[in-house]
């Protein structure tokens, strides 16, 4: 579209309130902080009564608190953020479930948002709502362009800074953080998948809408268009989940966000997610001397951090050396790692998700309720 374009429509269809006005809004908002440093809706009690209509949840339960900040986020609150995002009002159910599931994993509540790694929430969205609200599963779904997936994610990020204060240079101390801090929402592209979707291996129905909400450090990307071999595909993702940069503790975690040409390559071969799961666990990992290298041999009596071994703290990890020789695993069980399939189907790419997850057990998965 052209700036003639834009400055025609708007002939066409003139506002019916002064545009002065709304700027004037929307930098008081920014003025006083309410931003993520882009700019947001402004936002009136009748709008956010739209929003409450949503749900029949009382505006003054308590969807998440920070008791080291003593503060917390209720329903009201969630919908005024929701609204300042640029929602509109039929997503605050996913909102709602997004909050849910982030306090059930459980990091939110203790500072881990607050951490110098620069972690992020970060959303899978399950199930028909994918559809009925646009949530992008398909082609540049980590990117921009879908209203549904920036400002649901954005509805959190909001609630962060204006709800507990997690402002950069404040009571966020990220080192350098990452894009997700402003919005890191997908959909599971269930029909271009040859799995069923995520949450029917936890025990939900195909029927069923559901959030998963994990807490992430990075997104790494894999180009892997030289190979139809599900073991050499799968080990080139065990080698991006191991770098040995992303072992700042004993173990991690992550998730695998294959492109759809990816998974089929797998499920041509007979291959199910745990069976991926199972594979990359017991590939994903360092030698002894490749830890040593990088002076990540040894782990931290206090923290369980990595550390070298002539270090003071320094004891020797708990993990044992299984499969190959002098193989150490960098997974702690095949739970650890989740696999989800997203992007479009047209190129063999996908992605290692670092995440600050469980290390075993099932994702913190809810249902929406709409």
């Amino acid at each position: 579209m052209t700036e003639h374009d834009v400055l025609a429509s708007a002939a066409a269809e003139p506002l019916l309130v002064d545009g002065g006005e709304i700027r004037r809004a929307i930098e008081y908002y920014i003025e006083r902080g309410w931003t993520d440093g882009l700019p947001v809706v402004p936002v009136t009690e009748s709008y956010v009564a739209e929003f409450l209509a949503r749900t029949r949840r009382d505006p003054a339960e308590v969807v998440l608190a920070m008791p080291h900040l003593e503060r917390s986020c209720t329903v009201r609150v969630a919908a005024i953020n929701a609204a300042l995002a640029g929602c509109r009002p039929e997503y605050f159910p996913v909102v709602l479930a997004a909050w849910d599931s982030l306090r059930k994993e459980g990091y939110a509540e203790r500072g881990l948002w607050q951490s110098t790694t620069g972690t992020a929430p970060f959303l899978v969205v399950n199930g028909p709502i994918r559809n009925e609200l646009g949530i992008n599963c398909r082609g540049n779904v980590f990117g921009s362009g879908f209203r549904a997936n920036a400002t649901i994610g954005r509805a959190i990020r909001l609630t962060a800074i204006n709800c507990f204060g997690l402002r950069p240079h404040e009571l966020d101390q990220a080192t350098q953080g990452t894009p997700a801090k402003y919005t890191a929402c997908i959909g599971e592209n269930e029909e271009d998948s040859p799995w069923p979707g995520l949450h029917t291996e936890y025990g939900f129905a195909a029927s069923d809408s559901t959030v998963t909400a994990m807490v992430i450090r990075s997104v790494v990307h894999i180009e892997a268009r030289h190979t139809t071999v599900p073991e050499q595909l799968a080990l080139d993702l065990a080698g991006t989940l191991s770098r040995t940069g992303a072992l700042i503790h004993e173990t991690i975690s992550g998730c695998l966000v294959l492109g759809p040409e990816h998974a089929h390559v797998f499920a041509r071969a007979g291959w199910s997610r745990r069976d991926l799961r199972q594979f990359v666990y017991e590939h994903a990992g360092r030698t002894r001397a490749e830890l040593a290298a990088v002076g990540k041999d040894a782990v931290s009596g206090k923290t369980r951090w990595r550390l070298p071994a002539d270090h003071p703290e320094a004891v020797p990890d708990r993990h044992t050396e299984q499969g190959r020789q002098g193989l150490v695993h960098v997974l702690n069980s095949p739970e650890a790692l989740q696999v989800v399939v997203a992007g479009a189907n047209n190129a063999g790419v996908s992605a290692v998700v670092e995440t600050f997850g469980p290390r075993g057990g099932p994702p913190a998965i809810t249902r929406i309720d709409t």
